[in-house]
């Protein structure tokens, strides 16, 4: 009944009744605990979430998704009709892919492409970095050297019109081409 009250931001009378109204429905013959009864056991229920520490190096998967933006774009839209610019937001995420959990955030306009926002990424995470996965939109050089320089290896898809770099005859080849000869 707690979570109920939680999710729904109901009193716990309410909570009450809306838990006997569901059970009712379903055809469950169980009990609903008393609200009294269970305000005062919540209250003294201490719940604490363990922080676990990270001592070996992530694995960061990035990507980003648009945020529809409300307000005035709104309005205008619904009076004179769809215009020719309309405005969102980009939410850039790096998330560690063993635990889910988000690691990093950045919130753009959306003329920022992908790959201009990782640097920033990247600077939030505190851990070491062992990988960084992302999509097309991250196949750059300069997305493949923020990567190295991190000494972290980049795992990223070629896009389809990707070309190799000619680099010099004495120098090591770059990680993007190597990434490139791949099948």
């Amino acid at each position: 009944m707690g979570t109920i009250q939680s999710v729904f931001h109901l009193p716990g009378r309410q909570a009450e009744g809306f838990l006997e109204s569901l059970f009712t429905l379903m055809g469950i013959k169980l009990q609903v605990p008393d609200h009294s009864t269970l305000s005062r056991r919540l209250s003294k229920l201490s719940v604490q979430l363990p922080v676990i520490p990270k001592d070996k190096a992530v694995h960061v998967v990035v990507d980003s998704t648009g945020v529809k933006v409300y307000g005035e774009g709104e309005w205008k839209v619904r009076t004179h009709g769809v215009g020719k610019r309309r405005t969102w937001r980009k939410l850039h995420l790096g998330v560690d892919e063993g635990s889910g959990e988000i690691l990093a955030a950045v919130v753009t306009t959306n003329d920022l492409a992908d790959c201009e926002v990782l640097p920033d990424l990247l600077e939030q995470i505190d851990q070491p970095i062992e990988q960084v996965s992302g999509d097309g939109g991250y196949d750059t050089k300069g997305c493949y050297d923020t990567i190295s320089q991190l000494g972290a290896k980049a795992i990223i898809p070629p896009r389809s019109n990707a070309k190799m770099q000619q680099p010099h005859p004495h120098s090591p080849p770059h990680p993007r081409d190597e990434n490139l000869r791949r099948p």
